[in-house]
């Protein structure tokens, strides 16, 4: 098992940039793909970025050339760098991993697919 924790939420305006991070913990050598989703109130979690082992990464349409996803091996984090904060980036953004590596072709979009969960922390964009 994997423990997640993330940090790095808050409130920003439109336009500012905000960097989560995912600090992993447990049995990490088992984890093929890391990755956010994020849900907004009365919505469905959504996929917003995959990272695999092999550093291959991929985004959801929505935050493609806005969102960027990468990882410090050294230090067990998973980074979103997150720039050009729109009001629909608002929502809580979980950190999620599994055992096996994510699809580059169709955005991981169930969240019962990954067996590791971070708690959760709120990002606030307004306009």
């Amino acid at each position: 098992q994997v423990q997640l924790v993330e940090s790095g939420g808050g409130s920003v305006q439109a336009g500012g940039s905000l960097r989560l991070s995912c600090v992993a913990s447990g049995s990490t050598y088992s984890t093929d793909c890391m990755g956010w989703f994020r849900q907004a109130p009365g919505k469905e979690r959504e996929g917003v970025a995959f990272r695999n082992r092999d550093s291959s990464t991929t985004y959801a349409d929505s935050v493609k050339g806005r969102f960027t996803i990468s990882k410090d091996n050294a230090r067990n984090t998973l980074y979103l760098q997150m720039n050009s904060l729109k009001p629909e980036d608002t929502g809580t953004y979980y950190c999620a991993a599994r055992g096996w590596r994510c699809s580059l072709v169709r955005l991981p979009d169930r969240p019962g697919d990954f067996a590791d969960w971070g708690q959760g922390t709120q990002v606030t964009v307004s306009s």
